[in-house]
């Protein structure tokens, strides 16, 4: 299920807020704010080897709806802080993160949870970039190759999947 919302952005102070459903977050109105059409994921995404992980977004005007809560998250964004069990990955927006080792670590873990048939769910703050390259990885940990990895999640999740060169990279450097 993907989700079309209005967002406005404040580029002078950096902010952004849900036209309609939450305050401004800049009043000035000397500030160019910018409408912005965004989409929201919660999405099933079948991995090349059939396991199935949810793929979301944070939805700040509810972040936590679910038909059925997942057995387990794991969060590369702190803004997340659900009431089932989950993790967090230390991931900065629109990078990469400095441990590698780390990363595989707890996508191997997640992943190992999803082939046992447990609902697991992976998501950042918008589901593109942090999520699209761990999705990425989780790919290659079933045995996809690293070289088209990119390519299968932007086919096979979204698009918009994988947002920087800096994160291409970092999934074209590792290794499962």
């Amino acid at each position: 299920m993907t989700e079309t919302r209005v967002i406005v952005a404040c580029a002078e102070h950096k902010v952004h807020w849900y036209l309609g459903a939450e305050p401004a977050k800049c009043t000035d109105q000397k500030h160019q704010h910018r409408q912005l059409e965004v989409h929201r994921h919660c999405d099933v995404v079948m991995l090349p080897d059939g396991t199935q992980v949810h793929a979301v977004s944070f939805d700040a005007m509810d972040p936590y709806a679910r038909d059925r809560q997942p057995d387990y998250g794991l969060y590369l964004d702190y803004r997340w802080r659900p009431s089932w069990v989950h993790g967090h990955l230390d991931w900065p927006d629109f990078g990469v993160p400095e441990d590698p080792a780390a990363v595989v670590t707890a996508l191997r873990a997640l992943f190992d949870r999803a082939r046992t048939g447990q609902q697991v769910e992976l998501g950042c703050l918008g589901g593109h970039g942090r999520t699209g390259t761990a999705l990425a990885i989780l790919a290659i940990l079933t045995g996809h190759a690293a070289s088209d990895a990119v390519a299968w999640v932007r086919g096979n999740y979204c698009p918009e999947a994988v947002e920087t060169a800096g994160q291409e990279a970092f999934i074209a450097g590792l290794r499962s």
